[in-house]
């Protein structure tokens, strides 16, 4: 949301859509990946649930929480990294090694994020945000943004609540187009038509995908291909405040653009 300049200001609240994932609903979700894909024109590579299924999806909402003790926008780049490494390089993202793994890329500092992951203030920070989302306000009920998973409610993915500095809120639940974005902002205080920023977690991103883990050139830098996605989370700004609820990774938002087999995300301007 980059026409509101350093207005808002994002923070991140893992959804853990899943515990466990048995083979029974492999096909499931594949079936699940290529009917979002063919609604978003997000181009995904469901093979992931037949080749290389993860297991759940706690470990990288819990990897997100430990990202985001290095910023927000530190936060943003690791976030970005798993959704491309599931969702385009059917990575099996969903273990220790292979989540550290993905630190390095998205520009961290690998072992305070190491250590930072096993820490029970990570684990205590997660069990917040699945709390958060299992308690759906009246608010979403009223406009039918509360689902289920495991037998526990919660409200649907993705979901987001701008905040005010006045502490007005307005929630946008479920699939929305940007414009419900738009106005649940102004509606909290942001004033569109701010200066633009360059994307700062595009460019880190890009640099540290260019440098490759070992700090050599890598010659698949998507360049180009790496847009702002949905969760970009700008710098602290004045007057609203976006809580994006309920962030499943495996879940595709929009695609924007791609060149050649690299693909981005990204919510239109």
């Amino acid at each position: 949301m980059w026409e509101f300049g350093d207005q808002v200001r994002f923070s991140w609240v893992m959804g853990g859509l899943a515990r466990s994932y048995g083979s029974d609903h492999y096909w499931e979700q594949t079936a699940d990946w290529l009917d979002v894909a063919a609604e978003s024109g997000m181009p995904v590579d469901a093979r992931l649930w037949s080749q290389n299924p993860i297991d759940s999806t706690y470990p990288a909402c819990q990897a997100v929480k430990a990202a985001a003790e290095q910023g927000s926008e530190a936060a943003y780049r690791y976030l970005r990294r798993l959704r491309e490494g599931l969702m385009t390089e059917r990575k099996k993202l969903d273990h220790t090694e292979a989540l550290v793994g993905e630190a390095g890329p998205a520009g961290l500092d690998v072992e305070r994020f190491r250590i930072d992951l096993a820490s029970n203030e990570i684990t205590e920070a997660f069990a917040a945000d699945l709390d958060a989302v299992r308690n759906p306000p009246d608010r979403a009920r009223e406009q039918g943004g509360v689902g289920e998973t495991e037998g526990h409610e919660r409200v649907t993915f993705p979901s987001a609540v701008f905040r005010g500095e006045d502490g007005t809120e307005r929630g946008v639940w479920g699939w929305n187009s940007y414009d419900a974005y738009r106005d649940a902002a102004v509606a909290t205080g942001a004033e569109p038509g701010g200066p633009h920023r360059p994307d700062p977690a595009l460019r880190s991103v890009r640099d540290a995908r260019a440098r490759g883990a070992d700090g050599k050139a890598h010659p698949r830098s998507a360049g180009g291909a790496l847009v702002a996605c949905p969760g970009l989370a700008p710098p602290a700004g004045r007057r609203a405040r976006r809580h994006v609820l309920g962030v499943g990774l495996e879940k595709p938002q929009r695609a924007t653009r791609a060149v050649g087999d690299e693909a981005g995300w990204g919510e239109h301007p």
